[in-house]
Order: C-alpha cells, then sequence, then structure tokens
C-alpha cells in the first residue's frame, strides 16, 4: 500500500512540473494588444492529417510598427490593415521595399482587423466594435460603412463571397454588396473544433488560416470545415530579430499569378516568401 501511495505521489509531482513548464513557455507569447488579458492558444494534437513545413525562398522588409491584422497581395504590391487602438490603418506597400506609399488611419476608437480586396473596393473589418469600412481600392477614400454581429478578426474571398473569421470556430461566408450570412461552418480537427482562428486567406481552394498564439497555419475545406492539413512555420522569424515589440505570426498573402506564397507577423520586421513542403 506505501508503494502505491509513492507511485501516485511521483505521478503527481510529475503532472504537476509538467504544467508548470507549460505556463512558463506560454507566459511568453505576447498578447493581441496589451491592454487585453492574454488568450491561450488552442492545443492542436498531431493525427492523420499532412504536415507540412516551409523553406524560405525571399526575405523582404516589413515595418516593425506595423500590426499586422490583415495582407493581401494584389498587382505586385501589398495591402495591409494594421491593429491597435490609436495605431490602426489601411496600407498600400512596396513588396520589394517595405515601402508604405499610401495609408489612411482609423480613427482611435477603431481597432483594425482583417482585409479583403473585392471589386474594386478594399474591405477591412475592426475588432470589437462591430463595424466595417468600405475604401475604394485606389483612392482609399471610404465609400460606406457596414455592422455585423461579434467580433472582427480575419477576411478573403473565394470570387463570390467574403470570408470571415471572429476568434471562435465559426468561418462566415457574407454576401459582398449587403455583407449578410450566406452560410458558415464550423471548422475542426479530429472532430474537435479549431478556435481562434484569425487572419485568412483563400488559396487554390482551400482557407488557410493563422491560428491565434501559435506558428501554425491550418488549411480548411471550404465546405465542410474539416482542417486537411497544417503548416508548421516555428522558427522563421530569425532569434535575432526578435527584438523590441515583437509579437506573434499573422498574416498570409498569395500571389495567383506568380504561385508566391507570403506570411509576417504583428510588429515583425520582415516579410517572408514561403515554399510549402511535406515534413
Amino acid at each position: 500500500m506505501r508503494q502505491a501511495r509513492n507511485v501516485v505521489l511521483w505521478l503527481s509531482l510529475v503532472a504537476a512540473v509538467a504544467g508548470c513548464r507549460h505556463g512558463a513557455g506560454a507566459s511568453h507569447e505576447q498578447p493581441r494588444t496589451r491592454s487585453v488579458p492574454k488568450r491561450e492558444g488552442p492545443a492542436i494534437p498531431v493525427r492523420e492529417v499532412p504536415f507540412y513545413t516551409y523553406e524560405v525562398v525571399n526575405r523582404y522588409p516589413h515595418d516593425a510598427g506595423a500590426y499586422t491584422q490583415g495582407l493581401v497581395y494584389h498587382e505586385g504590391a501589398l495591402f495591409e490593415s494594421t491593429g491597435l487602438y490609436g495605431s490602426s490603418s489601411l496600407r498600400k506597400v512596396e513588396l520589394e521595399t517595405g515601402q508604405v506609399v499610401r495609408k489612411v488611419d482609423l480613427p482611435p476608437q477603431y481597432f483594425g482587423e482583417g482585409l479583403a480586396l473585392f471589386d474594386g473596393r478594399a474591405i477591412q473589418l475592426t475588432w470589437q466594435t462591430q463595424l466595417g469600412f468600405v475604401y475604394d481600392q485606389s483612392s482609399f477614400e471610404v465609400q460606406r460603412t457596414f455592422g455585423y454581429a461579434g467580433e472582427g478578426w480575419g477576411l478573403a474571398q473565394d470570387g463570390e463571397s467574403l470570408i470571415m473569421s471572429d476568434g471562435t470556430d465559426q468561418i462566415r461566408f457574407l454576401d459582398p454588396e449587403t455583407f449578410q450570412t450566406r452560410r458558415a461552418v464550423s471548422v475542426t480537427y479530429d472532430g474537435r473544433p479549431v478556435r481562434q482562428l484569425n487572419e485568412l486567406e483563400y488559396i487554390a481552394g482551400e482557407i488557410y488560416a493563422n491560428v491565434y498564439l501559435t506558428d501554425r497555419i491550418a488549411r480548411i475545406d471550404p465546405q465542410s470545415g474539416r482542417v486537411t492539413a497544417w503548416v508548421d512555420l516555428t522558427g522563421l522569424l530569425a532569434p535575432e530579430d526578435r527584438r523590441g515589440r515583437v509579437d506573434v505570426l499573422n498574416g498570409i498573402a498569395y500571389d495567383a499569378s506568380g504561385d508566391r506564397l507570403f506570411v509576417t507577423g504583428k510588429l515583425w520586421p520582415r516579410l517572408f516568401q514561403i515554399r510549402v513542403k511535406r515534413r
């Protein structure tokens, strides 16, 4: 009996130490904003869907003051939505130099979020104010605003609908004219919901989604919501670039004509062109 009690105590100690180690690692994650408590990232088990890693093809400068929330490639340039209260903006950025060539700031009460280009318009979400902005894509003049329920996180488009995430496991497909929800899917992996879906990009029939507080991108079937693959970008930003206010991975843009995939992060000094490959 004493031996059994000793075994139970030893197992309890091991579990406690493992929990402490997990907590210590998580404490290094940066919050979504310094004024908001950190939310834990979802546990992602390793199962039978493919896992991919990456190869860096090119590195480009990126404004280390840009809290990247939305990223789109269009005709040789990047369109970027940045967040944080008092620092949110819509930008057009030169890919090669990282230079901002056009910029409009949001009023300080709005926290910029996801971004999509559709039919000559730039459409930008905000975080908790349930308000989106529609701009002329060329001039950045505001054409209108629209409302939606819940939080705004990521935004993309598939040529027919806007695709929106809100920090839950839900992805909504919106009418690009009325902004009403046409349908929604729950994103799952191994039968369980995948939450905190952040920046989105629609690539070759799949939705790519940053999972907030992780270094992983989920590849999602837009019809069923099932995760079909994971892309692990651990180690993408070099240790020497992780200085100052560097935050988490966020930002996916795709050049369909050149088959180029770009990724960056919040307050990152670099943007990367990567090639995805099987691990």
